[in-house]
């Protein structure tokens, strides 16, 4: 029988052990450098507080980057509900020779650690960036949460308030659109 390592925390170490790997962590899923520090400090003064609830089974970057999902997830949140919920709900072809759903186990993989790590390349990133940047508003929210935060569907379409074939109709049309952009700006370079 293994015998678990019990992890500790020293907050003393915070910013010099993990800064930079939060910070590009969330720059990597927000393309705002001034939010994205912002985030970091937030997930520090919150792993701060909540050092009581740390229960030592994961290590200190792997818990102070579950504090720092939720603050990126409730920065789009807070997007979301400040831009109305009215904008959100697209009109989608409902009828008609277009009319279709998507099943969710047809559209096309997540992206795996395979291509997070292709990503780090920092030219890369930067097109990328500027691609789903691009993006109508709310199919960048909607792809980020889906395809670079993996938050589930049913979370996704309840927060946003919309079907799941919606969802599905949005990420196939940001993804086509961001490999046109990835196109125009990277493979052709």
């Amino acid at each position: 029988m293994t015998q678990q390592v019990k992890h500790t925390l020293n907050p003393d170490n915070w910013v010099k052990l993990h800064a930079d790997f939060l910070f590009n962590y969330t720059i990597s899923r927000i393309s705002d450098r001034d939010l994205a520090k912002d985030l970091v400090q937030d997930t520090f003064f919150a792993g701060l507080k909540a050092m009581d609830n740390f229960q030592g089974l994961a290590s200190e970057r792997t818990w102070l980057i579950s504090i720092l999902k939720r603050k990126i997830i409730d920065h789009y949140r807070k997007i979301n509900s400040a831009k109305g919920k009215a904008e959100i709900k697209m009109n989608f072809y409902t009828e008609g020779d277009k009319e279709g759903e998507w099943i969710e186990e047809r559209v096309p993989a997540n992206w795996n650690n395979e291509t997070d790590k292709n990503i780090e390349n920092s030219e890369l990133n930067i097109v990328l960036e500027k691609c789903i940047n691009n993006l109508p508003e709310k199919y960048a929210i909607v792809f980020r949460m889906k395809t670079i935060l993996e938050i589930e569907t049913e979370d996704i379409c309840k927060e946003l308030e919309i079907t799941s074939s919606n969802l599905w109709v949005i990420i196939h049309r940001a993804r086509t659109q961001l490999r046109k952009c990835m196109e125009d700006n990277w493979f052709k370079n």
